[in-house]
Formats: C-alpha cells, structure tokens, sequence
C-alpha cells in the first residue's frame, strides 16, 4: 500500500467507516505531510498526502481499521524566528487521535532542536524520534449505550465531588485488584454505590486526556499525577485502563460513564485547553509545535521564537487561530455526543478568554460555546483565573457559566480559623455571593463553593497544618502556595492531645457544614468526608503514590465524620431554602413583616448596619424563610420548604443566642450541633425567644417546627 484514496478534508482525524479509514490532518506550513503506520514488529511504512483542502491534508486507505498504531511527519521550514519549527525527524501525534499507545521516554530524539542551541532556535535535531514517542491509534466508536443519555441535574440539586480516576479506587479493598485505578474501577458496583449512598449527584475527575509526565519529574522519580499536562484532547489517558491501549481505554472509558449514570451519578471533565504537554520554546515536539507551532500557540508578538504563558507551564494555546478553536469545539462536543460526560470544568479558563492580552468575557471562545447547540447543554464550570496579568476574574464569567469560588474558599477558612474582617464578606458567601454574579443575570448557582480541591490541603490538613510541608516533592518545600488560611489548631501535625484532636474534629464539622448549607454548589474533595490527609503537602500534583490515594481504612476510623457527611448532604436535599434558585432579597414576603432572609445578634436583634463593619463580629444568627423557596422548580412543581435559623460562633468562648421573636418561627428542632454528637444533645426542641448556649467555634442547625 503506497498510494491512498484521495478521501476527505472532515472530519479531520482517523474515521474508521467500516472498510477503512480516512486520515486528515490541519498544517497551514506545511510542505509535505507523511501518515506513517507502524505494524506489530514495529517497522513503520510511510505514505504521503498528497490532498490538501483547505490546508487539510487528507486520504484515504481501504483495509485499515481499529487498533492501526499511525503519526505523521511534517516536512516545511525549520525557522524558530518566524515560529515556524517543522522537522520531520520528530514523529508526530494527531491531534484528533481518539486513542494514544505508550508515553513519552526522555532523551534528545523528542526536542526539535540540537542540544546546545540558545533558546532552541539552532540546528534542527535530525535523530528520529519514532522510538521515544507515544502513537495515535484508530478506533472502533461503536458501543451499546443501552438507552443511556446525560442526566442534566438541576444545577441547584447538584453536589459535586471532586475525585481522581486512578487515585480515588487505587487502595479500595472492594474493587477487584486488577481494577483498582483504572476507569473500571471507577464505574465498579461498590464505588458507585459507595457514592450514591454518601449522596453526591456528580464527580467531577481530574484531567483524562492524554497527558505526559514532565521530563523533570521523571528525572527526580515523580510522575505528573494530577495530569494537568494534557498532548491529546479527544484520547481518555491510556495510563488508566485496565484492558488495554489500543482502543481499548475507549470503551472502557464510555462503561464507567454509563455505570455511574446508572448509579444517578453525572460525570464531569476538568479539562486542560489553556495549554499543552510540550511546553516552551525549550520543550519536547510531540504533537502541535511540529504540525503548526505559530498557528497552535500564541507567540511573542517581537520574537516569535517565545512562547506566551499565561499558563505558567511555557506556553498558552491560540484561541485566535479558528483552527485551535475548532480543535477544542470538536474535542468538548466529542465527549458530549461519543463519551456522554455531562459537564466540563475549565482548568485556568481566563487563559481562555484572553484576545489580545487583556482577558475578554466576550472573546470568540466564549462566544462560540454560547451559540453551539450541544455544549450549551451541559454543565459548564470555569476556574475563572490563569497567572497572567489581570488573570483573576472570580464573577466575570458569561451568564452560561458556573464559576469555581475562591473567594467563598478563603472567606470561610478565615472565618472558622478566626481572622479578623468581622462577618459582611461571610454573609455575601453564605448566601451565594451575590455581589460577585447577581448584576448580570446569574443565579446563585453561578458559584461552585468549596473548601478544599486537588490543589492544596484536605480538610483534615486544613485544620492540622499552618504551613505546607512539600519536602517529597523534591523542591526544599518551596512548591506550593503559603497563602493556606489553615490552622492547626495548636500543634502542627500529628498529636495525641484528645482537645486537639475534638478542636480539630469540630472544626470538620463546621467547614463541611458550612459548605452544605450555603446558597450554590457545593463540591466536596474526594477523602474529606473521612479524613484523609496528604502529611501537610499542599502541592502534590507529582505525589502518584499513598500520598494521595486515598485511604479507605479511613472510612472505618472516621466513621462519624463519614455519617456527619452524609447527613449534611441530606439536610440540603431535604430544605429547598438551602439550595434556593433565586437570590434572597432581604424584603419581607407577602406585605408581612419578617423577610425572606433575617440577620441576627446573638441577642435575637436584627443586625444594625455599623454591626456589619466591625472586625471583631465572629457570632451571628441567620433566619432562612422556607416560604421564599415556593416558587416552581425546573420540572414545574411546587414544594413547601421548613425555615431554617443558622447560629454560627467562630468565637473561642461559649455565646448564647436568643432565638428570634415569635413572627419569625415559634418552634424550632435542632437538625445539627457540630460540637455534639446525637448522645450529647439533652434539648433539641426549642421555642421563640429561648437562650441557647451554642459552644466556641460551632454551629447549629435549627429547623422551623411549624
């Protein structure tokens, strides 16, 4: 076979029909495009492209179907100062590849560039790659779905909880050991009932596109764990199926989906378009930089050789160039119509949005995503900032867009650990941060709240630790941010001291609370709900190893912490007035006098305005009128809500609060005390007008009788 079919410039990639399949591949500088197809001895066999449509080159080839390992070679200019580095000796990943085989192994044949070069614009390396390199694989599409579609959740219903494929079943003593880590496991019957039963409607899993493991953390023994170093947009990584790389970690992939929707569990991606494995001007060419270096990235506008990063990982992709726009339109509608995931969150989307260099909500990306038809359908979440200037755009997002929250993040951690700035910032917080998404026509449900994510400290280090301790990352410690908002609670670490240790355990309490009571979405990290810890690493992105597994005995020894969970997130289930579609107003409902929100002292008198700037406020009561949460759901019914008084003390000392006057509710049960258990509570019962004495740094959790 030395000739092809001329075949078609769409869909670009390797589309199997049958009876063959048709290749296409984008490169505007190209001069020559070689497919090369490798056979089960390894040897390879190269054929030439000659069609070009549009700058597609494309042909067809009878007789090669699923399984087929194939790259290119792309012959042009090798000219790094006009951003053009075409070097054929580098074998190539399509970027349309659906399945990838093998990974990257490190030596001189991956960098474009002779060793020695300033800034890699020198002689272009001439050894072949072929032996060091990853290759695309065809694949079969068909799968039987059986029936199953997305589940679209109603964004106010939903609890997201944030897992990764490989590190959340690796230890799980239930899942078959063969399974363990791969998507298989994840779509396991007691996985699926393990989440189910804890209450969650979604995970959200770290990146499963393709990714690499950096030359540098290869170097000190590490792996790139968390997989935020994406070669391949539309291929599940290879690494996390247990049957296979050769198509195989398709299928695989679309099981655990429909297991987990199955299960009334919807999957969502954190996806990596801001950038790519290859890295800067210095890195390895795998893929992009070889195809169309000027078209994939957006270069420095004076000296092309650079890369722009916006990214903080050498470079950002062109979001200008409509090619790599259709790249990631393709990629995100791919797993919508083919893999059946039901959301995406964008990893450092304001990278995104950048036109120019200012960040526009308005730029083509998000203007694309509003009118396509089928990604205006599912859950969109951003991670509204990237590391460049001006990059940090918590509430700035389009009215489509759900938005991870760190504001929320650091304004409850400070609360809790008792910094100072009074309780007006924590109000804006509990009740969905309003003054963030409210002016532009967005719903509470606009913020993603959490505590805690991949990046940092778990729950259980967030109240163990002051500072990070990231010495097995091989850095001196000096990865990772410092700005924490943790506290250890009087000793740093591990400690035997039962005070501690009951200070610590409230203090769980009161964040996951906190978290499951506050207008929005919650999203809890995979682990919190029983303790797991990291040893005080905040940065273990290259931890692939018990660091961040998670640890399922765990689920034993926190058992109460585990059950505690589950009832918070069943409290929120229960109580529309915790999880409103609406903002609240602040006026009275009906021409009566008590509102939809109330604002208490702990002497049962609404919040006077000077009260709301002083620092020192750590207590305060808050009255959530269920009469608010009448008004229809998305499925057109009506359903009656219990009100909900919240007694919050961040204070180190015992406060009593006056419950509020009979108008606002003349009898209240107690639904949670984080600082008792259920053996504990000798009055649960309560009527208007009664002290309650609510202990230091505690919450409880009052439900209207009536």
């Amino acid at each position: 076979m030395t000739k092809p079919w001329p075949g078609q410039a769409y869909p670009l990639g390797a589309t199997w029909d049958g009876t063959g399949t048709n290749f296409s591949l984008f490169s505007e500088v190209a001069e020559r495009v070689e497919l090369c197809l490798f056979q089960e001895d390894g040897s390879e066999q190269r054929i030439d492209l000659v069609e070009v449509d549009g700058f597609c080159w494309h042909g067809y080839l009878p007789g090669i179907g699923p399984g087929q390992r194939y790259g290119y070679r792309v012959h042009g200019n090798y000219d790094p100062a006009r951003g053009e580095r075409c070097n054929p000796a580098n074998l190539l990943l399509d970027p349309y590849a659906k399945a990838v085989e093998g990974t990257v192994r490190w030596d001189r044949s991956v960098y474009g560039y002779e060793f020695g070069s300033p800034d890699g614009d020198g002689t272009p390396n001439r050894t072949d790659s072929k032996q060091s390199v990853p290759r695309s694989v065809v694949v079969d599409p068909s799968f039987d779905w059986g029936g199953d579609r997305q589940l679209h959740t109603p964004w106010n219903e939903t609890v997201l909880y944030e897992a990764h494929v490989r590190g959340f079943t690796k230890l799980h003593p239930e899942v078959e050991p063969e399974l363990r880590g791969t998507y298989a496991g994840l779509g396991s019957e007691p996985v699926v009932e393990y989440l189910r039963q804890l209450g969650v409607s979604a995970v959200e899993l770290l990146p499963v596109h393709q990714f690499i493991h950096d030359h540098a953390l290869v170097q000190r023994g590490l792996r790139n764990y968390w997989g935020y170093n994406s070669i391949s947009f539309l291929a599940p990584h290879n690494q996390y199926c247990a049957s296979g790389q050769r198509g195989q970690q398709v299928s695989e992939f679309k099981q655990m989906v429909k297991d987990l929707h199955r299960g009334g569990i919807e999957v969502i991606l954190d996806v990596v378009y801001n950038h790519t494995a290859e890295g800067s001007n210095l890195g390895p060419t795998l893929c992009f930089r070889g195809i169309d270096n000027a078209a994939y990235y957006r270069l420095m506008a004076d000296d092309p050789r650079y890369n722009m990063d916006y990214t903080g990982t050498g470079n950002t992709l062109n979001m200008r160039h409509p090619h790599v726009l259709q790249l990631i339109m393709d990629s995100l509608r791919y797993w919508i119509q083919e893999m059946h995931v039901d959301g995406f969150r964008f990893d450092l989307a304001a990278a995104l949005a950048r036109e120019l260099h200012d960040v526009d909500r308005l730029s083509a990306f998000f203007d694309i995503i509003q009118q396509d038809p089928v990604i205006n359908q599912v859950k969109l979440i951003a991670e509204p900032w990237d590391v460049g200037e001006g990059g940090y755009q918590v509430g700035n997002f389009p009215p489509l867009w759900s938005e991870w929250n760190g504001k929320y993040r650091d304004t409850v951690r400070d609360y809790w650990r008792g910094a100072e700035g009074g309780v007006a910032e924590f109000a804006y917080r509990l009740t969905g941060s309003s003054d963030l998404y409210a002016s532009n026509g967005r719903r509470p449900f606009a913020s993603v709240n959490f505590i805690t994510c991949h990046d940092g400290f778990t729950l259980r280090d967030l109240v163990s630790y002051n500072g990070k301790h990231n010495q097995d990352n091989g850095e001196d410690n000096r990865d990772g941010t410092d700005d924490n908002r943790s506290w250890n609670c009087g000793v740093e670490g591990p400690t035997d001291d039962l005070s501690i240790l009951e200070l610590r355990a409230r203090q769980e309490r009161n964040f996951l609370a906190t978290l499951m009571i506050s207008q929005g979405v919650p999203m809890l990290l995979a682990g919190d709900e029983f303790g797991r810890s990291q040893a005080g690493n905040n940065n273990a992105f290259c931890q692939d190893n018990e660091i961040s597994w998670v640890d399922w005995t765990l689920r034993d020894d926190n058992a109460d912490l585990l059950q505690f969970t589950k009832a918070m997130i069943r409290l929120r289930r229960e109580n529309r007035v915790l999880r409103r579609r609406r903002w609240f107003e602040g006026v009275p409902l009906h021409g009566k006098g008590v509102s939809d929100i109330g604002w208490f002292t702990p002497q049962g008198e609404e919040m006077a305005e000077e009260a709301w700037g002083q620092g020192f406020v750590k207590s305060i009561a808050v009255f959530l009128n269920g009469r608010a949460s009448l008004s229809p759901d998305l499925r057109g019914q009506t359903a009656a809500s219990a009100s909900v008084c919240l007694l919050f003390n961040a204070h180190s000392d015992v406060v009593e609060f006056k419950l509020p006057s009979i108008e606002w509710g003349d009898g209240w049960q107690l639904a949670e005390n984080t600082a008792a258990s259920d053996e504990d509570q000798v009055q649960r019962h309560f009527e208007s007008g009664d002290t309650i004495p609510v202990a230091a740094r505690s919450l409880m959790i009052l439900i209207r009788r009536d």
